[in-house]
């Protein structure tokens, strides 16, 4: 089983907590007011938002100024693969502090250079250089910019359900409402991909999802002219969409038609990569090869912000005489190489993707399917590993999501009760760290029983 990184004994959890980084004594209070007062959120309307403030972490679980602990069932933003404060990472980024802090990314670097082989290690043997990028959105950024210039072509096809980051080209190729105040880059084609529990295409069956996905995906191809097409761009599991795990044969297909019409198959794995789904990478469960690939969060964890595009040889051969028409000052940062490397060996050294997919297999999917027994507003369970969503409705005939209200409701509830919880639309998303325990993952079983039963449609 998978070695917990070491934590704090509850009884220092609250000292800890009440001491800010100057050791001044602080509150939630306080820190919610010096918040309010100068931080601009993201994705918020900023005059009546209440942030929860969290000032520290140890594996599996957070803690607030006030003495209070949560498990941490969000992963933050489904990044902290590695569970919070692992030894090894922090002790890696501070080794490097003392060395190098930083480097261009013009000059060669030992712990860059050893950061992407490690990457490299794990990737599909057709994979030969890492192009490092300070996080998931401008890794999907020049991936897209890497196969509009391999292919010559312009137009990128995504899926409506899908969300691939904030920047230019990123957030146009996202599917949901994010997109629409955000349109400003050309040549995005949205098609609907494989999803039973709504299906787009009258769908009676996985397999028959699978064939009618694919068929649409055809259609659009050739409706918007092949020759036109530089890319196909998936997340291999969406994510924030709804944990959608791919039907039998699709993303196989997706890849035969790529070939068919010489378009650039780029997944998309910055919240689905590095243990996630209990495997390295998520696609390593189905029987295909990108052309490139897009990772950040799990990578290490987000201790230290960094992404980048896996890259085939022979797309980067196309860059071997070619100038490539990108770069930013942070690429390949040292402290972020540092972690890299860090994390990736105490992925190894603790069979941290192998806890990963032991907990979901014989922990998660069969306590998920439980609560889903007792509780009738779960309409459905899906997931791999420790990325699962329960898909939350008023009526299981007629699979009405429930309101904004009631997951509002169901939000201060497991707040309430000590658990962490990431929602997205009429979902829970269960994504704890990889790190985590079959005793936490029992834990927060019960208290998402306890919140379902207690919070009613």
């Amino acid at each position: 089983m998978v070695a917990s990184p070491a934590t704090l004994p509850v009884a220092d959890i609250s000292a800890a907590a009440t001491t800010a980084a100057d050791d001044v004594a602080v509150t939630n209070a306080d820190v919610v007011a010096l918040d309010h007062a100068n931080v601009f959120h993201s994705w918020s309307a900023q005059k009546s938002l209440n942030p929860m403030a969290i000032a520290g972490g140890s594996g599996s679980t957070v803690w607030d100024h006030d003495g209070n602990t949560y498990l941490d069932f969000s992963s933050q933003l489904v990044n902290t693969n590695i569970g919070h404060q692992h030894p090894k990472v922090i002790a890696a980024i501070a080794q490097q502090a003392t060395s190098l802090a930083t480097v261009a990314p013009a000059h060669a670097n030992h712990i860059r250079a050893t950061a992407a082989a490690k990457i490299l290690s794990h990737a599909p043997a057709n994979m030969e250089k890492i192009f490092f990028t300070n996080g998931g959105a401008d890794a999907n950024e020049n991936a897209i910019r890497m196969a509009r210039l391999h292919t010559g072509r312009d137009k990128v096809l995504s899926r409506y359900r899908s969300y691939h980051g904030n920047t230019g080209s990123a957030i146009a190729a996202t599917g949901d409402w994010r997109r629409i105040p955000n349109e400003y880059s050309r040549g995005h084609v949205h098609f609907f991909g494989p999803y039973p529990y709504r299906s787009e295409f009258w769908a009676q069956s996985p397999e028959q999802e699978t064939e009618r996905a694919l068929h649409h995906l055809r259609r659009v191809i050739q409706a918007e002219g092949p020759q036109s097409i530089a890319a196909i761009l998936l997340e291999t599991v969406p994510g924030t969409a709804g944990v959608l795990v791919p039907t039998p044969g699709y993303l196989e297909g997706v890849r035969a038609l790529c070939d068919e019409y010489g378009i650039v198959m780029i997944l998309d794995e910055v919240m689905a990569g590095f243990g996630r789904t209990g495997d390295w990478f998520a696609f390593d469960a189905f029987n295909v090869t990108p052309d490139l690939i897009t990772f950040a969060k799990g990578v290490n964890s987000g201790y230290v912000p960094v992404g980048g595009v896996i890259i085939s040889g022979a797309i980067a051969a196309t860059f071997d005489e070619r100038v490539f028409p990108g770069g930013l000052t942070y690429s390949g940062h040292p402290l972020a190489a540092a972690s890299i490397v860090a994390s990736i060996e105490a992925f190894e050294e603790e069979d941290i993707v192998g806890n990963a997919a032991r907990i979901g297999r014989d922990h998660l999917q069969p306590g998920l399917a439980a609560l889903a027994e007792k509780h009738a507003v779960i309409g459905e369970v899906r997931g791999r590993g420790v990325f699962w969503a329960l898909e939350l409705v008023q009526d299981r005939e007629t699979r009405m999501p429930v309101t904004t209200e009631f997951m509002g409701r169901i939000k201060a509830e497991l707040l309430r009760l000590g658990l962490l919880p990431f929602l997205a639309d009429n979902r829970i998303h269960v994504v704890p760290p990889a790190v985590v325990t079959a005793e936490e993952v029992a834990q927060a079983l019960a208290i998402y029983d306890r919140a379902l039963t207690a919070v009613q449609v």
